[in-house]
């Protein structure tokens, strides 16, 4: 089955966690002792509706406050497809966690209060969106019964977003329109009587007929290799695999590949799924791959076909996401791990910031802050393979890691 990653994202208030409460609630996808919570919740709290926010609001100060402050994965199904939401919070100050939450997903749901309209934050996650490739996003206009269910004021909200995408890389077809109460379930799962004049689907029938097999990667083969597997067994004393999960493209028997980085030539002899053999892998596959040559494999080490080699440098210039407290300077030493590579690595210059309203970008004073995103020299100790993040997503992004904390401070998208 299908498993298709959404993102939501969307300010303080505007009904992230009920819209998703309500998704699981029609889909039949919660369980009854969580849905007696809510409903005893709901009574305590002297709402006369139950409040689904409650579903997805794990932390304390979450249910306290109302709020979502961490990203929250939930999990639900219909007989078409699985799905898998990262519910990411609206304050400015966890931008870093709505990065990590849509940096995986397919589709986002940006959810717009339609009595505010269009926002300062609706611009800055729709920009993150445009800049992780995230394949679809569906513009939820809710709360829709505050507002009578006027048609005018969804058209309005929806002509104001259109102006915002015109600066974006998406093409219209990709950016889908929804206008819901998702407190009331119109256009959740099902249809609503409310809005006659809207006759688009539903977020679950958008969501039923997106392509989740998308992965944003142009075909090329890229097999970051994750271990070296040689049994302590006689039967095996001569197997020599290389284990990691093939990203981009397939892979056959019989294929000529390239070894990086020391740039030897093989073929694929021999691809295994466990204990059993298959004559070739496809994308997003977990395999061990045997060669017909002796060649020299350690961890980190890529498979690439023979005609699609990557770029091969010890410097990148990047857009950062800095997530980390303390602030990006040059001359700052950081690991990149970029695939099952880490390299030692320096700050050479953080060349701009990039404002995320769409009004472009601004030299910078030589540093970023926890939450800002701009354009980044680095230098490394030793050459790494890329793509483009445009190109290959999975090979054309790295983090950044504190080498005294081993905390993660920055992710990076290569241009």
């Amino acid at each position: 089955m299908e498993v298709l990653k959404i993102a939501t994202a969307g300010s303080v208030d505007d009904g992230k966690s009920t819209l998703i409460g309500r998704l699981l609630y029609d889909t039949k996808s919660l369980t009854d002792d969580k849905l007696e919570a809510i409903r005893n919740s709901s009574v305590k709290k002297g709402y006369d509706y139950l409040d689904f926010s409650l579903a997805t609001d794990g932390l304390v100060a979450e249910r306290e406050q109302g709020i979502t402050i961490d990203v929250a994965h939930i999990y639900f199904s219909t007989p078409r497809k699985s799905y898998i939401i990262a519910d990411t919070p609206g304050h400015i100050e966890y931008t870093r966690n709505m990065v990590t939450g849509a940096s995986t997903s397919q589709v986002a749901l940006i959810l717009i209060d339609a009595r505010k309209g269009v926002i300062e934050q609706t611009y800055r996650h729709f920009f993150i969106n445009n800049l992780l490739r995230v394949k679809e996003v569906i513009v939820v206009v809710n709360k829709m019964d505050l507002v009578d269910y006027d048609e005018a004021i969804f058209e309005d909200i929806k002509a104001n977003f259109e102006k915002l995408n015109d600066n974006s890389t998406y093409k219209e077809q990709q950016v889908s329109y929804v206008p819901v109460s998702a407190l009331k379930g119109d256009n959740v799962a099902d249809r609503s009587n409310e809005m006659p004049w809207y006759q688009g689907d539903t977020i679950l029938e958008h969501l039923e007929k997106i392509d989740a097999s998308a992965n944003g990667n142009k075909g090329l083969v890229r097999f970051p290799v994750q271990t070296v597997i040689r049994p302590k067994t006689e039967e095996y004393h001569d197997f020599r695999g290389f284990a990691g999960k093939l990203y981009g493209g397939n892979l056959k028997v019989g294929d000529a590949v390239t070894v990086l980085p020391s740039l030897t030539q093989s073929r694929i002899k021999e691809i295994y799924f466990y204990d059993k053999t298959f004559d070739e892998a496809t994308a997003g596959s977990s395999v061990t791959i045997c060669l017909e040559d002796e060649v020299n494999i350690t961890r980190g080490d890529m498979l690439v076909k023979e005609d699609e080699l990557p770029t091969i440098q010890k410097e990148l210039r990047a857009t950062v996401c800095w997530m980390d407290n303390k602030q990006l300077l040059p001359g700052s030493k950081y690991f990149v791990q970029h695939s099952t590579n880490r390299v030692l690595s320096k700050i050479s210059a953080v060349k701009n910031t990039i404002a995320t309203d769409y009004s472009g970008s601004k030299l910078s004073d030589g540093k970023l802050s926890l939450n800002e995103i701009g354009e980044v020299e680095i230098k490394l100790s030793k050459p790494v393979f890329y793509d483009s993040f445009t190109e290959n997503k999975s090979n054309g992004s790295f983090i950044l890691i504190d080498e005294q904390t081993n905390a993660t401070a920055g992710v990076g998208f290569i241009n």
